[in-house]
């Protein structure tokens, strides 16, 4: 039995906890940043304000996680972030298919308790900054409401995830919020002033079939004429969670210090809407509906932008610039959203895409005026028509990985974070990042201490594509274009069956994209047409035109609802087929014809289909694609840009392998392979199911063995994309031999990279 009484006040307990890196916020930014951190062996700590991580991702909140593929809506192909964030979707994907949230929520938690180098806060949230000078943090006050403690943060160096930048904000770090005005930046779809309108908040409902009669009461606040909402109109019984992200508000408030007022407006707009759909008749198929989940914490898009020694901008983003400290990249579209939000008569939001990824700059991610400041997620050096496309969540954790390398780099070099660029390290740091599995557009990794790049390397087969074999037929009832990879030099010719019941006309282009390394296929080169006759027809082109340098080409075929073609079941590392049709979730209507004078670019968009459909155009060529070498796995490149990148073996091997030789005997100790994970699947976290839990590329099964023939390691049921092998005994050897199984009878085994290395 415990008894107290006194005269005195008191103070609730204080703990001293001292790191390498304190993040504050546990979003998406804040987890990947402090993994990234810990795994190269940085101590952090990671407060968090809520009682679970995810932040907008969690289950508090629901809004799936997207970035640069946009819903495959957009020409970025295979622009699914990597590193640790991909780690996140795909074992979300594997483990949570169906989109549970709650789910969502053990994966993160999973991810960040097994980092034994950090030490996890929850339910703590930050309210004071100790400065040792005035740009200089030598500490951070916490509160934990559940245990009652506070807590001081000591660290030579922070980073603030936090989605409103209190540590900046507390430590007097320069910040915007609003619009810039045109003529600050030249941005041409900024504003013709200045003002002060954000993006608003979001809050969501889920609702559930209980397979009875199920009555709804409102509460005394809920909103009482539905029609005060303009799109009233767009309300249904059908739509749950983040597909309601235009129930918005708050954009003509303060959305810091607003928010709980918004929070309330939000509530009374969320319960008049239940109310409107179960009691108004208008939907007798919300009988047996009941309102499951509705938010208690409203999600929040846009508030303060920091100041860096770089302030993206849109024709950062619309003109894919290049930078020499890129360290990360964005595809989402320029998406700006009404400041009345869900009470305004203009759409929902207005996006405008870019015709690819875009570089985002180390410059943008640390503050100017605090030295020891790092920024993460949406809080970043942007300008506010950029934050339109880097505030989404993938990006923003994408970003936040460079922070956590910068950081380890920081500390190794025992400098401050504006120092990498200025004093030259950035080629160092995103060398550490490609090593970790983060693509940074234009660059590859360089690596001495690689064994792979002194090793003589012989593959039991490589793929030689001479056809996509004949599977199904289906009409040509959108516009369809088979991606091919081809070296510089002449454009292989190629044939296909078309078939009709009666005459027509089927009409081709052979496309390239005018910005190399991007998707969007906006130069035509060469053009066919072919008069099809009833029944079966075999089409023969030769383009008679050629390519400078090594890209993919589109083939492409006009719409016909009178022509059917063959497609394959064939799925095939690096190749792909897209479709000009449309995407409204993401404001692609198969072109995009953005008016005069605001600096966007007009253009079509092709884009895949998702699995179980998006099939492979059924081809022959007269000389077999040969982009598929066994040396692509040390070229620096663990994802399709220009060509495949990968080694592909042939289909008809019945035992695929990879064996690198050396001249003298190597101590094995560590071995990193990169598998094909489907870069151009979105994986969005919550709401949406998954055609599968493993995709159809990934290497399922493998071993290694030495140069005896000794097996030192299995692994079987892989669907990660890296893999990440390290013994505990080094493996002397002069060759490794890695033996694959194909994933299935209609794709080949592939592998995009293989590092070995002497040492951990």
């Amino acid at each position: 039995m415990i008894r107290s009484e006194s005269i005195e006040k008191r103070s609730c307990p204080l703990v001293t906890l001292e790191a390498g890196l304190i993040v504050t916020g546990g979003g998406l930014s804040g987890i990947c940043c402090a993994v990234t951190a810990a795994r190269e062996g940085l101590k952090v700590v990671l407060v968090q304000d809520r009682s679970v991580l995810g932040g907008n991702a969690s289950s508090e909140v629901r809004l799936w996680v997207l970035g640069a593929t946009s819903h495959m809506g957009n020409n970025n192909r295979w622009a699914r972030e990597g590193g640790v964030i991909d780690e996140i979707l795909v074992e979300n994907t594997y483990r949570n298919p169906e989109g549970n949230p709650v789910i969502l929520d053990t994966i993160l938690l999973d991810k960040v308790v097994a980092e034994p180098n950090i030490t996890l806060l929850l339910n703590t949230a930050v309210y004071h900054v100790e400065k040792k000078d005035k740009d200089t943090i030598a500490s951070l006050r916490a509160f934990c409401s559940q245990n009652q403690t506070t807590y001081e943060l000591k660290a030579p160096l922070f980073c603030d995830a936090s989605g409103d930048g209190v540590v900046g904000f507390l430590a007097g770090a320069a910040f915007r919020m609003g619009a810039e005005p045109m003529e600050e930046f030249n941005e041409l779809f900024a504003p013709p002033e200045s003002y002060g309108e954000l993006l608003g908040h979001s809050l969501y409902f889920y609702s559930k079939d209980t397979g009875k009669p199920v009555r709804f009461i409102p509460p005394s606040f809920a909103l009482k004429d539905i029609t005060e909402i303009p799109r009233f109109r767009s309300f249904n019984a059908q739509d749950y969670g983040c597909k309601l992200w235009w129930i918005e508000y708050g954009g003509r408030m303060d959305t810091v210090h607003d928010t709980e007022k918004i929070k309330w407006e939000l509530w009374k707009i969320v319960y008049g809407v239940w109310d409107y759909i179960k009691n108004s008749g208008n939907f007798p198929e919300a009988e047996t509906l009941t309102l499951e989940w509705v938010g208690m914490i409203p999600g929040k898009r846009e508030s303060r932008r920091f100041e860096g020694d770089y302030i993206l901008k849109q024709q950062d983003v619309i003109e894919q610039r290049i930078h020499d400290d890129a360290v990360a990249f964005g595809g989402w579209s320029l998406d700006l959203h009404p400041s009345d939000g869900v009470y305004s008569t203009q759409p929902g939001c207005t996006q405008w895409h870019s015709k690819g990824i875009y570089q985002i700059p180390y410059r943008c991610l640390y503050s100017r005026n605090i030295s020891n400041l790092f920024l993460a997620g949406r809080i970043i050096s942007v300008s506010h028509v950029a934050f339109g496309s880097s505030r989404v969540m993938a990006t923003s954790a994408y970003v936040a990985q460079a922070v956590g390398m910068a950081a380890v780099l920081c500390a190794k070099l025992g400098c401050q974070p504006s120092a990498l660029y200025t004093e030259g390290h950035m080629p160092e740091l995103q060398q550490w990042l490609l090593r970790s599995g983060q693509f940074i557009p234009g660059i590859a990794s360089v690596e001495e201490n690689d064994l792979v790049q002194s090793a003589t390397i012989s593959a039991s087969s490589e793929l030689a594509l001479s056809v996509l074999e004949e599977d199904m037929l289906m009409p040509l009832d959108l516009a369809a274009a088979q991606m091919i990879p081809v070296a510089a030099g002449p454009i292989p010719a190629f044939s296909l069956h078309a078939y009709s019941d009666e005459p027509t006309v089927l009409q081709g282009e052979i496309r390239l994209s005018s910005r190399r390394g991007s998707y969007t296929p906006d130069k035509t080169i060469a053009t066919f047409e072919y008069k099809i006759q009833p029944g079966r027809n075999w089409i023969q082109v030769n383009p008679g035109v050629t390519v400078n340098e090594s890209q993919y080409v589109f083939i492409m075929l006009q719409k016909n609802p009178l022509i059917s073609i063959n497609r394959s079941a064939r799925r095939i590392t690096g190749i792909l087929s897209v479709f000009n049709t449309i995407n409204p979730a993401v404001s692609n209507y198969g072109k995009q014809e953005a008016p005069d004078g605001i600096g966007i670019d007009n253009f079509e968009f092709w884009v895949p289909q998702r699995r179980p459909a998006g099939h492979n155009i059924a081809l022959r060529f007269d000389k077999p694609l040969q982009a598929f070498g066994a040396d692509n796995i040390r070229n620096g490149l663990a994802r399709p840009t220009t060509q495949p990148n990968a080694w592909v073996a042939d289909l008809n091997d019945p035992a695929p392998a990879l064996t690198l030789s050396w001249d003298a005997t190597k101590q094995v100790k560590k071995l990193i392979l990169s598998f094909d994970t489907d870069f151009d699947h979105p994986m969005e976290s919550v709401l949406m199911s998954h055609p599968e839990n493993v995709m159809v590329f990934c290497v399922r099964d493998y071993a290694i063995f030495d140069d005896e023939g000794r097996k030192v390691y299995e692994k079987q049921g892989n669907y990660q994309t890296r893999n990440i092998i390290e013994f505990h005994e080094a493996v002397n050897t002069t060759s490794l031999t890695i033996r694959f199984t194909h994933p299935s009878a209609n794709t080949p085994a592939a592998v995009f990279e293989i590092r070995v290395y002497e040492n951990n």
